[in-house]
């Protein structure tokens, strides 16, 4: 049963340490939102993260963000929601958030019932439905195998809303969850409220980025969302951005290929008939969303697997005999390169990203000749040791550094390196193991625990 004809939702930013205005905030809070809602992860920077379990945001500045949320949420009593916690949102970046919420209710004197929903996924039961022929690939994601699950770490699964409903159902006032559906943590409570799904999730696809949306866009800015029985509408929170029709339908489409179906967990949100409408204050007001179940209810796994050790060399070269046969000399020194380094025992690959060239499309850069008067070189070295990779990326850059190509005029001075010193080791790499579907009977069954923050036991 709804409480009200009306779910309002607060959407501080677009990731939980990013940051936003705190007039901005203060404005929302003012609107009197029945949830504070936040995403605080993404697969975005890459899968490092994932594996060795660390955050991409900053932990003051998170801490800084948490503090504004939790401090309203007790002061307006309405649930704060997190969602993705620490980024990568595996056990060890859900435990690293919690302790910062322990933090900043201790130093607040705030008390709340918490719940913490873990979204780790036993590997025994993705072999489980592996062996029922029950796991689906992605789209461009090869067929997953026994092996692949074996070597992969700290694997995680979207949920979707039922766990944090499960959790609303029990009385908990804030919300922590693991890897998450982004738009879950604004949706849960007004679909449990009674509110439409296919609205609600939709508007919590556009909230999870915050003013994104708005524009200008920002991603450390503040947004609210005020869902009704047929529509939501959406309103900036700073005076510097409004809504538009163009704003929000692009939103709509951001990380999507169909521009008429949103896949999440256990169905899909059908966009063909979705209606963007301008209002004043700089609102947009969105209808004719519409969810529809899937049967199975399918949830997204996320893995990684380690795949050695990264060293790097960062160069810039300005010589016009160098850059008119940049492609022909780097293959050159990559062979003399791994040529040697075999003969030496030393197993890795060694890679080169040219700036100014192709470094950000590489071989689908559609431009193939470029007037650039100079080129960045980001040399990379990676084996199965940090002492293999750190030899191997000393032997590229000294390599290139003295390679007699064509028509050179010096001896040296070709490459300038704006460090010293020059090679950086980077650590573990990583790479994306599992990107597949699996079904679950169950929806809500994901690991909780619970616990009273700042109240004294009887």
């Amino acid at each position: 049963m709804k409480k009200e004809n009306e779910y309002r939702v607060l959407s501080p930013t677009a990731i939980l340490g990013y940051g936003f205005p705190e007039g901005s905030f203060k404005k929302g809070v003012t609107l009197k939102p029945h949830c504070i809602a936040v995403d605080a992860g993404s697969t975005d920077p890459g899968p490092y993260y994932l594996g060795v379990g660390k955050s991409f945001t900053n932990r003051d500045a998170v801490k800084r963000d948490l503090r504004y949320m939790l401090v309203a949420g007790r002061k307006l009593k309405v649930p704060v929601i997190i969602g993705s916690a620490g980024g990568g949102g595996a056990k060890p970046h859900v435990d690293w958030c919690e302790e910062i919420i322990r933090e900043i209710a201790q130093e607040e004197k705030l008390s709340f019932k918490m719940a913490v929903i873990y979204a780790d996924i036993q590997k025994a039961a993705i072999l489980s439905a592996l062996k029922k022929k029950a796991i689906v690939p992605l789209s461009f994601v090869p067929e997953l195998d026994e092996k692949t699950v074996q070597d992969s770490v700290n694997v995680v699964a979207q949920m979707g809303m039922e766990p944090i409903i499960k959790a609303l159902d029990q009385g908990c006032e804030v919300i922590l969850c693991g890897r998450c559906y982004d738009p879950a943590v604004f949706a849960a409570m007004a679909v449990r409220q009674g509110f439409d799904a296919g609205l609600a999730l939709h508007m919590g696809k556009i909230l999870e980025c915050a003013a994104i949306a708005a524009t200008p866009g920002s991603g450390a800015d503040c947004a609210m969302g005020f869902l009704r029985e047929d529509h939501f509408e959406l309103a900036p929170l700073s005076s510097e951005r409004k809504f538009t029709q163009l704003s929000t339908a692009a939103h709509t489409l951001y990380e999507k290929s169909d521009p008429s179906h949103l896949p999440g967990p256990g169905g899909v949100i059908e966009l063909d008939k979705c209606v963007f409408e301008e209002r004043p204050g700089g609102r947009v007001r969105v209808s004719g969303s519409r969810f529809v179940p899937g049967n199975p209810y399918y949830i997204k796994l996320e893995g990684v697997r380690r795949a050695g050790y990264r060293t790097i060399s960062v160069a810039g070269t300005r010589d016009p005999v160098m850059l008119a046969e940049i492609d022909t000399i780097l293959n050159a020194v990559r062979k003399q390169v791994m040529e040697r380094s075999e003969k030496d025992g030393v197993v890795g690959r060694v890679d080169f990203h040219v700036y100014g060239k192709n470094g950000v499309m590489r071989e689908l850069e559609p431009v193939k000749k470029t007037g650039s008067h100079e080129l960045g070189l980001v040399m990379e070295a990676v084996a199965d040791t940090q002492k293999a990779a750190d030899t191997l990326c000393s032997l590229v850059r000294s390599t290139l550094l003295h390679y007699g190509y064509p028509g050179r005029l010096s001896t040296a001075g070709n490459l300038a390196f704006p460090f010293s010193p020059s090679d950086a080791s980077m650590g573990e790499v990583f790479e994306f193991s599992l990107y597949h579907l699996m079904p679950v009977k169950d929806p809500a069954a994901f690991p909780m625990k619970t616990a009273d923050i700042g109240r004294r036991k009887a």
